[in-house]
Protein backbone atom coordinates (compact mmCIF):
# COMPACT_ATOMS: atom_id res chain seq x y z
CA UNK A 1 0.00 0.00 0.00
CA UNK A 2 1.31 3.44 -0.87
CA UNK A 3 -0.04 6.95 -1.27
CA UNK A 4 1.39 10.36 -2.01
CA UNK A 5 0.96 13.72 -0.33
CA UNK A 6 -0.73 14.97 -3.52
CA UNK A 7 -3.42 12.29 -3.14
CA UNK A 8 -4.01 13.14 0.51
CA UNK A 9 -4.13 16.86 -0.28
CA UNK A 10 -6.65 16.26 -3.06
CA UNK A 11 -8.99 14.30 -0.78
CA UNK A 12 -8.78 17.02 1.89
CA UNK A 13 -9.45 19.65 -0.78
CA UNK A 14 -12.52 17.77 -2.02
CA UNK A 15 -13.77 17.30 1.55
CA UNK A 16 -13.56 21.06 2.17
CA UNK A 17 -15.43 21.74 -1.08
CA UNK A 18 -18.20 19.22 -0.37
CA UNK A 19 -18.62 20.50 3.19
CA UNK A 20 -19.21 24.06 2.01
CA UNK A 21 -15.88 25.49 3.17
CA UNK A 22 -15.33 27.18 -0.19
CA UNK A 23 -12.86 29.81 1.01
CA UNK A 24 -10.81 27.27 2.96
CA UNK A 25 -10.86 24.92 -0.05
CA UNK A 26 -9.66 27.70 -2.34
CA UNK A 27 -6.81 28.67 -0.02
CA UNK A 28 -5.80 25.06 0.58
CA UNK A 29 -5.93 24.32 -3.15
CA UNK A 30 -3.54 27.19 -3.89
CA UNK A 31 -1.09 26.32 -1.12
CA UNK A 32 -1.03 22.59 -1.93
CA UNK A 33 -0.82 23.16 -5.74
CA UNK A 34 -3.91 21.03 -6.46
CA UNK A 35 -4.13 22.38 -10.01
CA UNK A 36 -0.67 20.98 -10.78
CA UNK A 37 -1.48 17.42 -9.73
CA UNK A 38 -2.35 14.80 -12.35
CA UNK A 39 -5.38 13.47 -10.44
CA UNK A 40 -8.59 13.21 -12.48
CA UNK A 41 -11.16 14.64 -10.09
CA UNK A 42 -14.06 13.32 -12.18
CA UNK A 43 -13.08 9.78 -11.21
CA UNK A 44 -12.96 10.46 -7.46
CA UNK A 45 -16.37 9.75 -5.84
CA UNK A 46 -17.95 12.21 -3.39
CA UNK A 47 -17.11 11.84 0.29
CA UNK A 48 -13.99 9.85 -0.63
CA UNK A 49 -12.03 11.05 2.40
CA UNK A 50 -14.83 10.18 4.80
CA UNK A 51 -15.24 6.79 3.14
CA UNK A 52 -11.59 5.83 3.57
CA UNK A 53 -11.57 7.12 7.16
CA UNK A 54 -14.68 5.07 7.93
CA UNK A 55 -13.05 1.94 6.50
CA UNK A 56 -9.97 2.57 8.64
CA UNK A 57 -12.19 2.96 11.70
CA UNK A 58 -13.96 -0.31 10.90
CA UNK A 59 -10.60 -2.06 10.51
CA UNK A 60 -9.48 -0.77 13.93
CA UNK A 61 -12.73 -1.98 15.51
CA UNK A 62 -12.19 -5.39 13.87
CA UNK A 63 -8.66 -5.56 15.35
CA UNK A 64 -10.15 -4.96 18.81
CA UNK A 65 -13.19 -7.24 18.58
CA UNK A 66 -11.71 -10.27 16.79
CA UNK A 67 -9.47 -12.47 18.89
CA UNK A 68 -6.47 -14.52 17.80
CA UNK A 69 -8.69 -17.61 17.60
CA UNK A 70 -11.08 -15.86 15.21
CA UNK A 71 -13.88 -15.42 17.77
CA UNK A 72 -15.63 -12.06 17.89
CA UNK A 73 -16.55 -10.00 20.95
CA UNK A 74 -19.20 -7.29 20.71
CA UNK A 75 -17.79 -3.84 21.52
CA UNK A 76 -19.14 -0.31 21.64
CA UNK A 77 -18.52 1.81 18.57
CA UNK A 78 -15.12 3.45 18.53
CA UNK A 79 -14.86 7.20 18.06
CA UNK A 80 -12.45 8.54 15.45
CA UNK A 81 -10.31 10.27 18.10
CA UNK A 82 -10.08 7.09 20.20
CA UNK A 83 -9.05 5.16 17.09
CA UNK A 84 -5.93 7.30 16.61
CA UNK A 85 -4.89 7.07 20.28
CA UNK A 86 -2.82 3.91 20.92
CA UNK A 87 -3.64 3.98 24.65
CA UNK A 88 -7.37 4.05 23.99
CA UNK A 89 -7.14 1.20 21.47
CA UNK A 90 -5.07 -0.90 23.91
CA UNK A 91 -7.61 -0.27 26.69
CA UNK A 92 -10.47 -1.38 24.43
CA UNK A 93 -8.55 -4.54 23.49
CA UNK A 94 -8.05 -5.39 27.19
CA UNK A 95 -11.76 -4.76 27.92
CA UNK A 96 -12.78 -7.01 25.00
CA UNK A 97 -10.39 -9.72 26.20
CA UNK A 98 -11.73 -9.53 29.77
CA UNK A 99 -15.31 -9.62 28.53
CA UNK A 100 -14.59 -12.73 26.47
CA UNK A 101 -12.95 -14.50 29.44
CA UNK A 102 -15.93 -13.62 31.64
CA UNK A 103 -18.35 -15.19 29.15
CA UNK A 104 -16.22 -18.34 28.90
CA UNK A 105 -16.09 -18.74 32.71
CA UNK A 106 -19.85 -18.24 33.05
CA UNK A 107 -20.60 -20.81 30.36
CA UNK A 108 -18.26 -23.31 32.05
CA UNK A 109 -19.93 -22.69 35.39
CA UNK A 110 -23.38 -23.30 33.92
CA UNK A 111 -22.16 -26.48 32.25
CA UNK A 112 -21.16 -27.80 35.69
CA UNK A 113 -24.77 -27.62 36.88
CA UNK A 114 -24.85 -24.26 38.70
CA UNK A 115 -28.26 -22.80 39.27
CA UNK A 116 -29.43 -19.59 37.69
CA UNK A 117 -28.97 -20.64 34.08
CA UNK A 118 -32.39 -19.38 33.08
CA UNK A 119 -31.82 -16.00 34.70
CA UNK A 120 -28.46 -15.68 32.99
CA UNK A 121 -30.05 -16.38 29.61
CA UNK A 122 -32.72 -13.76 30.27
CA UNK A 123 -30.12 -11.09 31.00
CA UNK A 124 -28.03 -11.71 27.90
CA UNK A 125 -28.22 -9.36 24.92
CA UNK A 126 -30.20 -10.99 22.15
CA UNK A 127 -29.42 -10.38 18.51
CA UNK A 128 -32.84 -9.71 17.02
CA UNK A 129 -31.61 -9.14 13.48
CA UNK A 130 -33.59 -11.17 10.98
CA UNK A 131 -32.32 -12.20 7.58
CA UNK A 132 -35.01 -11.83 4.96
CA UNK A 133 -35.37 -15.04 2.92
CA UNK A 134 -34.49 -14.71 -0.75
CA UNK A 135 -38.03 -15.67 -1.75
CA UNK A 136 -39.37 -12.67 0.20
CA UNK A 137 -37.07 -10.07 -1.35
CA UNK A 138 -36.56 -8.69 -4.84
CA UNK A 139 -33.06 -7.46 -5.61
CA UNK A 140 -32.89 -4.80 -8.30
CA UNK A 141 -29.54 -4.93 -10.06
CA UNK A 142 -28.16 -2.61 -12.69
CA UNK A 143 -26.62 0.40 -10.98
CA UNK A 144 -22.84 0.51 -11.26
CA UNK A 145 -22.16 2.59 -8.13
CA UNK A 146 -23.70 3.49 -4.78
CA UNK A 147 -27.48 3.99 -4.75
CA UNK A 148 -28.31 7.12 -2.77
CA UNK A 149 -32.06 7.57 -2.98
CA UNK A 150 -35.29 5.92 -4.10
CA UNK A 151 -38.92 7.00 -4.39
CA UNK A 152 -42.19 5.18 -5.14
CA UNK A 153 -44.49 6.54 -7.80
CA UNK A 154 -47.69 7.71 -6.00
CA UNK A 155 -50.11 6.20 -8.53
CA UNK A 156 -48.42 3.10 -9.99
CA UNK A 157 -46.00 0.29 -9.17
CA UNK A 158 -42.95 2.22 -10.38
CA UNK A 159 -39.86 2.74 -8.23
CA UNK A 160 -37.22 5.35 -9.07
CA UNK A 161 -33.62 5.26 -7.84
CA UNK A 162 -30.62 7.58 -8.07
CA UNK A 163 -26.97 6.55 -8.03
CA UNK A 164 -23.33 7.57 -8.17
CA UNK A 165 -23.15 6.08 -11.69
CA UNK A 166 -24.72 9.34 -13.00
CA UNK A 167 -28.03 7.64 -13.75
CA UNK A 168 -31.51 7.41 -12.32
CA UNK A 169 -33.53 4.30 -13.04
CA UNK A 170 -37.24 3.51 -13.15
CA UNK A 171 -38.20 -0.04 -12.16
CA UNK A 172 -41.59 -1.59 -12.94
CA UNK A 173 -42.39 -3.52 -9.76
CA UNK A 174 -45.60 -4.91 -11.26
CA UNK A 175 -43.45 -7.15 -13.43
CA UNK A 176 -42.01 -10.38 -11.99
CA UNK A 177 -38.87 -9.78 -14.04
CA UNK A 178 -38.18 -6.44 -12.34
CA UNK A 179 -34.86 -7.64 -11.00
CA UNK A 180 -33.40 -8.32 -14.42
CA UNK A 181 -31.22 -5.66 -15.97
CA UNK A 182 -33.42 -5.60 -19.07
CA UNK A 183 -36.50 -4.46 -17.15
CA UNK A 184 -35.38 -1.00 -16.12
CA UNK A 185 -35.46 2.40 -17.74
CA UNK A 186 -32.01 4.00 -17.50
CA UNK A 187 -32.13 7.80 -17.25
CA UNK A 188 -28.61 8.87 -18.21
CA UNK A 189 -27.55 12.27 -16.91
CA UNK A 190 -25.40 13.76 -19.66
CA UNK A 191 -23.80 17.13 -20.29
CA UNK A 192 -22.71 18.89 -23.45
CA UNK A 193 -18.97 18.69 -24.08
CA UNK A 194 -17.37 19.58 -27.37
CA UNK A 195 -20.72 19.60 -29.10
CA UNK A 196 -21.60 16.07 -28.02
CA UNK A 197 -23.42 14.56 -25.06
CA UNK A 198 -21.21 12.73 -22.57
CA UNK A 199 -22.01 11.23 -19.13
CA UNK A 200 -21.74 13.85 -16.40
CA UNK A 201 -19.95 11.41 -14.05
CA UNK A 202 -21.78 13.09 -11.18
CA UNK A 203 -24.04 11.59 -8.51
CA UNK A 204 -27.82 11.66 -8.77
CA UNK A 205 -28.72 12.31 -5.14
CA UNK A 206 -32.27 13.68 -5.17
CA UNK A 207 -35.48 12.74 -6.99
CA UNK A 208 -39.21 13.25 -6.56
CA UNK A 209 -42.40 12.26 -8.42
CA UNK A 210 -45.13 14.78 -9.12
CA UNK A 211 -48.45 14.18 -7.39
CA UNK A 212 -50.13 12.35 -10.30
CA UNK A 213 -47.07 10.17 -10.97
CA UNK A 214 -46.57 11.25 -14.59
CA UNK A 215 -43.24 13.05 -14.19
CA UNK A 216 -40.02 12.42 -12.24
CA UNK A 217 -37.66 15.23 -11.26
CA UNK A 218 -34.01 14.46 -10.50
CA UNK A 219 -31.20 16.55 -9.05
CA UNK A 220 -27.54 15.91 -9.67
CA UNK A 221 -24.10 16.96 -8.51
CA UNK A 222 -23.57 18.33 -12.05
CA UNK A 223 -25.74 21.31 -11.02
CA UNK A 224 -28.68 20.41 -13.25
CA UNK A 225 -32.22 19.37 -12.41
CA UNK A 226 -34.06 17.28 -14.97
CA UNK A 227 -37.67 16.28 -15.61
CA UNK A 228 -38.41 12.81 -17.05
CA UNK A 229 -41.53 11.06 -18.25
CA UNK A 230 -42.47 7.59 -16.99
CA UNK A 231 -41.22 6.08 -20.27
CA UNK A 232 -37.73 7.48 -19.64
CA UNK A 233 -37.83 10.49 -21.96
CA UNK A 234 -36.03 13.67 -20.88
CA UNK A 235 -38.72 16.36 -20.90
CA UNK A 236 -36.76 19.34 -19.55
CA UNK A 237 -33.36 20.35 -18.17
CA UNK A 238 -33.28 23.02 -15.49
CA UNK A 239 -29.95 24.83 -15.34
CA UNK A 240 -29.32 27.76 -13.03
CA UNK A 241 -27.60 26.35 -9.96
CA UNK A 242 -23.83 26.83 -9.79
CA UNK A 243 -22.83 23.52 -8.24
CA UNK A 244 -24.40 20.33 -6.86
CA UNK A 245 -28.12 20.12 -6.13
CA UNK A 246 -28.85 18.60 -2.72
CA UNK A 247 -32.67 18.46 -2.70
CA UNK A 248 -35.68 19.05 -4.92
CA UNK A 249 -39.45 18.71 -4.44
CA UNK A 250 -42.62 19.09 -6.51
CA UNK A 251 -45.39 21.18 -5.04
CA UNK A 252 -48.75 19.47 -4.56
CA UNK A 253 -50.33 21.20 -7.55
CA UNK A 254 -47.52 19.99 -9.80
CA UNK A 255 -46.79 23.29 -11.53
CA UNK A 256 -43.57 24.15 -9.63
CA UNK A 257 -40.37 22.36 -8.63
CA UNK A 258 -38.26 23.59 -5.72
CA UNK A 259 -34.52 22.91 -5.48
CA UNK A 260 -31.65 23.61 -3.07
CA UNK A 261 -27.96 23.73 -3.92
CA UNK A 262 -24.41 24.15 -2.74
CA UNK A 263 -24.46 27.66 -4.26
CA UNK A 264 -26.43 28.79 -1.14
CA UNK A 265 -29.62 29.37 -3.15
CA UNK A 266 -33.04 27.82 -3.57
CA UNK A 267 -34.96 28.05 -6.84
CA UNK A 268 -38.62 27.71 -7.83
CA UNK A 269 -38.91 26.35 -11.39
CA UNK A 270 -41.88 26.46 -13.74
CA UNK A 271 -42.32 22.75 -14.44
CA UNK A 272 -43.97 23.13 -17.86
CA UNK A 273 -41.22 25.33 -19.34
CA UNK A 274 -38.18 24.50 -17.19
CA UNK A 275 -37.61 28.20 -16.57
CA UNK A 276 -36.43 29.69 -13.28
CA UNK A 277 -39.38 31.53 -11.77
CA UNK A 278 -37.53 32.93 -8.75
CA UNK A 279 -34.15 32.37 -7.12
CA UNK A 280 -33.77 32.94 -3.36
CA UNK A 281 -30.27 33.85 -2.17
CA UNK A 282 -30.80 34.25 1.57
CA UNK A 283 -28.57 31.54 3.03
CA UNK A 284 -24.92 32.21 3.84
CA UNK A 285 -23.83 28.61 3.21
CA UNK A 286 -25.01 25.61 1.11
CA UNK A 287 -28.76 24.93 1.24
CA UNK A 288 -29.31 21.29 2.23
CA UNK A 289 -33.06 20.69 2.13
CA UNK A 290 -36.39 22.27 1.16
CA UNK A 291 -40.06 21.47 1.77
CA UNK A 292 -43.25 23.06 0.46
CA UNK A 293 -45.67 24.53 2.99
CA UNK A 294 -48.27 25.50 0.38
CA UNK A 295 -48.20 25.53 -3.42
CA UNK A 296 -46.29 28.83 -3.33
CA UNK A 297 -44.48 28.98 0.04
CA UNK A 298 -41.71 26.79 1.41
CA UNK A 299 -38.98 26.38 4.01
CA UNK A 300 -35.27 25.85 3.42
CA UNK A 301 -32.41 24.89 5.71
CA UNK A 302 -28.66 25.19 5.46
CA UNK A 303 -25.25 24.59 6.94
CA UNK A 304 -25.51 28.21 8.15
CA UNK A 305 -27.76 26.85 10.97
CA UNK A 306 -30.75 28.94 9.78
CA UNK A 307 -34.19 28.05 8.44
CA UNK A 308 -35.95 30.50 6.12
CA UNK A 309 -39.62 30.46 5.19
CA UNK A 310 -40.07 32.08 1.77
CA UNK A 311 -42.91 32.78 -0.64
CA UNK A 312 -43.06 33.11 -4.40
CA UNK A 313 -43.08 36.77 -5.39
CA UNK A 314 -41.65 38.00 -2.09
CA UNK A 315 -38.03 39.21 -2.21
CA UNK A 316 -37.10 38.43 1.39
CA UNK A 317 -37.87 35.64 3.89
CA UNK A 318 -41.28 35.95 5.49
CA UNK A 319 -39.85 34.27 8.58
CA UNK A 320 -36.44 33.08 9.77
CA UNK A 321 -35.88 30.50 12.49
CA UNK A 322 -32.60 30.29 14.39
CA UNK A 323 -31.60 28.24 17.40
CA UNK A 324 -29.74 25.28 16.00
CA UNK A 325 -26.04 25.35 16.85
CA UNK A 326 -24.85 23.23 13.92
CA UNK A 327 -25.83 22.36 10.36
CA UNK A 328 -29.56 21.85 9.77
CA UNK A 329 -29.78 18.70 7.66
CA UNK A 330 -33.48 18.27 6.91
CA UNK A 331 -36.85 19.93 7.40
CA UNK A 332 -40.47 18.77 7.06
CA UNK A 333 -43.84 20.52 7.35
CA UNK A 334 -46.76 18.72 8.94
CA UNK A 335 -49.69 18.01 6.54
CA UNK A 336 -51.49 21.19 7.61
CA UNK A 337 -48.42 23.41 7.14
CA UNK A 338 -48.62 24.71 10.70
CA UNK A 339 -45.69 22.89 12.29
CA UNK A 340 -42.18 22.72 10.88
CA UNK A 341 -39.77 20.03 12.11
CA UNK A 342 -36.01 20.28 11.66
CA UNK A 343 -33.08 18.04 12.52
CA UNK A 344 -29.48 19.08 12.96
CA UNK A 345 -25.92 17.99 13.57
CA UNK A 346 -26.33 19.59 17.02
CA UNK A 347 -28.07 16.33 18.00
CA UNK A 348 -31.51 17.93 18.35
CA UNK A 349 -34.88 18.11 16.64
CA UNK A 350 -36.88 21.31 16.77
CA UNK A 351 -40.58 21.70 16.02
CA UNK A 352 -41.59 25.27 15.26
CA UNK A 353 -45.01 26.88 15.29
CA UNK A 354 -44.99 30.60 14.65
CA UNK A 355 -42.57 31.84 17.33
CA UNK A 356 -43.06 28.75 19.54
CA UNK A 357 -40.09 26.42 19.67
CA UNK A 358 -40.32 22.88 21.04
CA UNK A 359 -37.04 21.02 21.46
CA UNK A 360 -36.98 17.20 21.35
Amino acid sequence: MSFSSDEVNFLVYRYLQESGFSHSAYTFGIESHISQSNINGALVPPAALLSIIQKGLQYTEAEISIGEDGSETMIESLSLIDAVMPEAVLLRQQQAHNSKNSVVKTEASNANGNEGTANHADSMDVDVSIEIPSNRATILRGHESEVFICAWNPTSDLLASGSGDSTARIWNMNDDAAASSGNQLVLRHCIQKGGTEVPSNKDVTSLDWNSDGTLLATGSYDGLARIWTTDGRLANTLGQHKGPIFALKWNKKGNYILSAGVDKTTIIWEASTGQCTQQFAFHKAPALDVDWQTNSSFASCSTDQCIHVCKLGVDKPIKTFTGHTNEVNAIKWDPQGALLASCSDDMSLKVMFSMLLIIA
